[in-house]
């Protein structure tokens, strides 16, 4: 009996990397809200103030950075762990062993008595987390053919999202659970679900040592590339190591950048724009958002079960609107749409910061608030995936999304000053006024675009 051709596309889901995708996506987006969202939440309950917990959000600066030493993760082998498991496996185990000790390190340092500790701790996280994320990237692009690569983006979707459950909802149920005095500050609570989370990773870590290395086919481009430069350089009388070391990093850091501005010329300054604004407006209300919920005198299980489940279904349900609005729309304009309704929602915040605690207030405005940012990033996405070039996907996929969190991470570090300042109603419609200029943005790169198109 024949199979139905809809089923057989199905089985897809069957390969063993695909499989692995959702693992490894667990194990990536498992460290994200540890030192960004729910330590905020852990800050403000343990008496930090609003403008200290704003300042620590630039912890997340290390996800905006990371293309610095992305060339180094994608090019340079490890001692040892590159013999035994390949170059892609050996700085996933390595990112994800230094994040259970970084989390190891949270879970036993309380904010509350000693606050620098758990600042460097979560520094350690956010570092190796942005390196598991570099290594990931460049292993997703390599591992599977360009027919599977969408199944590999769906699974690893998935276990990205139910990582950001566990590491929300799943952190606050857990400290709720053992809370025993839920009026009362109490370190315990925190230092048993950070401990949960740190054995959590061993979901990642079994991942690494189950999966097969890529088996790369030369990159006949590239390596004509290296050929050129390596003959240049020696041609202006490098030899030896410091030729080599030279048309290494000729090759690895500059090769990258080079070819987006020749590809794209003046457009390129634009694009480094767009990317370095678009998702503003969620991110620098989002370090507010989890303070905000403790003043209003949410509880730990309303937020969890509001924010950090509803909230992420909700996203999901966003993302999927999105990739349809995309296929109908195009890229551009749903784009377009997507930066509307991000900035639209912060409004939200404002009338629900009016109202004090009320939950069913609260459901209506993180469900609007996270689909609207599920359609976003969906759209987001796709433009960012068109704009990398084979030849350097690692480098040039890191550098896109370090970029994107570059300048909203430094602004969000000043949130909690403006909040002290100004209250939180003022805030959040700041938040939806820096979303203006997205609009802007957006509306020339696509003339731009249509402008290529054309031509």
């Amino acid at each position: 009996m024949q199979t139905h051709p809809w089923l057989a596309a199905f089985k897809v889901y069957a390969h063993p990397r695909v499989v692995g995708m959702l693992f490894l996506g667990f194990s990536s987006g498992l460290p994200l809200l540890l030192v960004l969202g729910t330590l905020s939440f852990w800050l403000r309950e343990a008496g930090i103030d609003r403008s200290t917990i704003g300042h620590l959000s630039w912890v997340g600066l290390a996800y905006g950075f990371k293309w610095v030493w992305a060339p180094l993760v994608d090019r340079l082998s490890l001692p040892l762990l590159t013999k035994w498991l390949g170059r892609r496996r050996a700085w996933l185990l390595l990112s994800q062993v230094v994040i259970v000790l970084a989390l190891l390190g949270m879970a036993n340092t309380d904010p509350a008595v000693s606050l620098q500790p758990t600042i460097l701790f979560a520094l350690a996280v956010a570092f190796a987390s942005a390196t598991q994320d570099i290594a990931m990237d460049a292993y997703r692009i390599e591992a599977v053919s360009q027919e599977k690569q969408g199944a590999m983006a769906a699974t690893y979707q998935a276990g990205y999202r139910i990582a950001m459950i566990t590491a929300g909802a799943g952190v606050l149920w857990i400290a709720s659970a053992v809370d025993t005095t839920p009026d009362i500050y109490d370190f315990n609570p925190w230092h048993v679900a950070y401990l949960v989370m740190a054995m959590c990773m061993a979901v990642g870590i079994l991942a690494t040592l189950s999966i097969r290395e890529p088996e790369l086919a030369p990159n006949l481009i590239a390596q004509q590339e290296a050929n050129e430069v390596h003959a240049w350089l020696a041609a202006k009388g490098l030899s030896g190591r410091s030729l080599a070391v030279a048309a290494w990093v000729y090759s690895a850091v500059l090769s990258p950048f080079m070819d987006f501005v020749r590809r794209f010329g003046w457009q390129a300054a634009l694009i480094l724009a767009l990317i370095a604004i678009y998702r503003i407006s969620d991110v620098v209300m989002g370090v507010m958002s989890n303070p905000f919920y403790v003043d209003m005198g949410y509880s730990k299980d309303e937020v969890a079960t509001v924010s950090k489940v509803f909230g992420v279904i909700m996203t999901i349900a966003g993302a999927g609107l999105g990739g349809v609005l995309t296929a109908k729309m195009g890229v551009m304009r749903t784009l377009f749409l997507g930066a509307v309704l991000s900035a639209a929602t912060n409004l939200l915040f404002v009338w629900l910061a009016g109202r004090g605690h009320d939950v069913s207030a609260l459901v209506f405005t993180v469900s609007a608030d996270n689909l609207s940012a599920g359609i976003a990033s969906s759209a987001f996405v796709a433009y960012l995936s068109g704009l990398t070039n084979s030849a350097y996907s690692a480098t040039q996929y890191a550098l896109f999304s370090s970029v994107m969190l570059l300048l909203p991470k430094f602004i969000a570090g000043f949130s909690g000053d403006f909040v002290d300042a100004y209250g939180y109603a003022d805030f959040f419609t700041a938040t939806a006024l820096m979303g203006l200029p997205v609009l802007v943005l957006v509306w020339l790169a696509g003339r731009a675009r249509l402008h290529v198109l054309d031509k």
